[in-house]
């Protein structure tokens, strides 16, 4: 068979199957559209009998829904009228009550209106009465002031006058009763306070003193230390600005001056002197400035030392060194940095016993005194050199008004300025601690006597117990016993204004009556 044979015959099935396949086609195609018309009409049927049915349903719970409608309807129009009929009643219920009250109301005002009637014409009674008290009131007073002799204003100055005097008794009666409550009652609390922070710090005094003695190996030591022609002394003179006396006192020289530290530095500088052996004016103006420097060191020690054993901090540095140059320093006798040092230790004790700040109390009892160190130095009292340094390092408006305060040049507004007042006084006033000379005593005590004797009715004044007590003699016919307790008030305010003294005066008034009568 021939290649076009076969070509014919392959396109000759393809063409067969293809119409056969076209024809099937077809056919399938058609029995689709018959199932589907067929299927189509039983849905449709089906669907009109799911119509019917809901129709059916629906009319069916309209009307149920209607019957359940028409009873609730029922029931509220039975609930409405029911509640209509229970507000009618109680509508009338306080129509009465309202009836009832109208009816009380209408006859308390007759009886109101009767009673105003009556009260009208006691009124009236009254008002009549009242001309005839006050008629007979006229007429008593005429009768008083003849039987007694007084006028109305001079009744009225006498009562006033015995009133004067009643309150007066009073007043005089209440100032005692209360001072000496209140006397007791501080006293007490005071005492307590006190003796704990006295019995808490106990210092040892020594009287400083203006002299210096520095012993030596022998007495051929004087001749080098005065050196040929007294240069040697002369030269230590000059760089020290200390007296040396040099006098028939075995194996010791005399140093004299008031400033504790050149008298120091020339004391340090002598020792050494010795201990070395050459004395000459170059050796001599060396070892006092080696000295110099080295009480300058120890003036800021001295400072620090003071600061921690006070237990104060954060305190500018030139403030320490001020501190320390108070170590050689004193008043009456008494050391300004021990002085200060116990200041601030008694008011720290006494701060911590009444609930203060201890902090502040110590640091204001440390620096109280700080002008002190340079008193000599600048114009002014060691007050307000002090309250001037206390500003210019920035110290706290506290510790100023403290150092301010702690001499009564203000008054004291802190717990604080009280305390440091009170423990300067306490530190000022132990036995030991000062000494006076005795013109100042003198002068202090004649002040007290004249203060005493510039009140009237003060017949004659006495100082005793070395100032600690006034005792005053009251002329009996122009001081009675109620004046005498304000006088001696006033006696003693005005010694607190004028008078300076460590620690409290007694002011003692004495009235008395004598009757003198001779037997013939």
């Amino acid at each position: 068979m021939s290649i076009g044979k076969i070509i014919l015959f392959v396109i000759c099935g393809i063409i067969v199957f293809t119409i056969i396949a076209v024809i099937a086609f077809l056919l399938g195609v058609q029995y689709r559209k018959k199932a589907a018309e067929s299927a189509l009409g039983s849905a449709e049927e089906e669907a009109k009998r799911l119509i019917s049915d809901a129709i059916k349903s629906s009319e069916s719970k309209k009307k149920e829904a209607i019957i359940e409608a028409k009873d609730e309807i029922y029931k509220l129009k039975q609930d409405a009228e029911k509640e209509m009929k229970e507000r009618r009643s109680e509508v009338q219920r306080l129509e009465r009550r309202v009836q009832q009250k109208e009816e009380s109301i209408d006859k308390k005002l007759d009886n109101l209106e009767k009673k105003e009637e009556v009260l009208q014409g006691k009124l009236k009674e009254a008002e009549q009465k009242l001309v005839e008290a006050d008629q007979v009131k006229a007429h008593q007073f005429d009768m008083l002031e003849k039987i007694s002799g007084f006028t109305v204003d001079q009744a009225k100055n006498y009562l006033l006058s015995c009133l004067e005097g009643e309150l007066t008794h009073e007043k005089a009666m209440k100032i005692s009763q209360y001072e000496a409550q209140l006397k007791d009652d501080s006293e007490q609390k005071a005492k307590e306070i006190i003796s704990a922070a006295i019995g808490r710090c106990a210092a040892d005094y020594v009287a400083e003193i203006t002299v210096s003695v520095v012993p030596l190996p022998s007495d051929e030591m004087k001749g080098r230390i005065i050196g040929r022609e007294g240069r040697n002394i002369r030269t230590l003179e000059t760089f020290t600005g200390v007296d040396l006396i040099i006098d028939d006192t075995p194996e010791a020289i005399t140093l004299s001056s008031h400033d504790a530290v050149k008298r120091e530095v020339a004391r340090v500088a002598l020792e050494r002197l010795i201990q070395d052996g050459r004395i000459h004016p170059a050796r001599i103006e060396e070892t006092v400035e080696k000295a110099r420097r080295e009480i300058e060191n120890k003036i800021k020690q001295d400072g620090e030392r003071a600061v921690m054993e006070c237990g104060v901090h954060g305190m500018h540095p030139e403030l320490v060194k001020l501190l320390g140059r108070m170590r050689y320093r004193s008043s009456y006798g008494q050391n300004v940095l021990g002085h200060s040092i116990e200041v601030s230790q008694l008011a720290g004790i006494m701060a911590a016993e009444i609930g203060a700040d201890e902090v502040q109390a110590r640091r204001a009892g440390l620096i109280h005194d700080i002008g002190k160190s340079m008193t000599h130095e600048i114009e002014g009292s060691h007050v307000q050199i002090g309250v001037d340094l206390a500003r210019k390092y920035k110290e706290s408006p506290e510790i100023i008004h403290a150092i301010e305060a702690h001499h009564g040049d203000v008054e004291p507004k802190t717990i604080v300025a009280c305390l440091v007042q009170a423990a300067d006084a306490i530190s000022a006033a132990r036995p030991g601690a000062r000494r006076e000379n005795l013109e100042n005593y003198i002068k202090r005590l004649e002040k007290l006597e004249e203060i005493a004797n510039s009140f009237d009715g003060v017949e004659k004044c006495f100082a005793i117990q070395a100032g600690r007590e006034v005792r005053i003699m009251l002329k009996a016919d122009m001081v009675n016993d109620d004046q005498m307790t304000i006088v001696a008030r006033d006696i003693a305010k005005k010694i607190e204004d004028e008078l300076d003294y460590p620690g409290q005066i007694k002011v003692h008034c004495i009235r008395e009556n004598r009757a003198i009568e001779y037997a013939k």
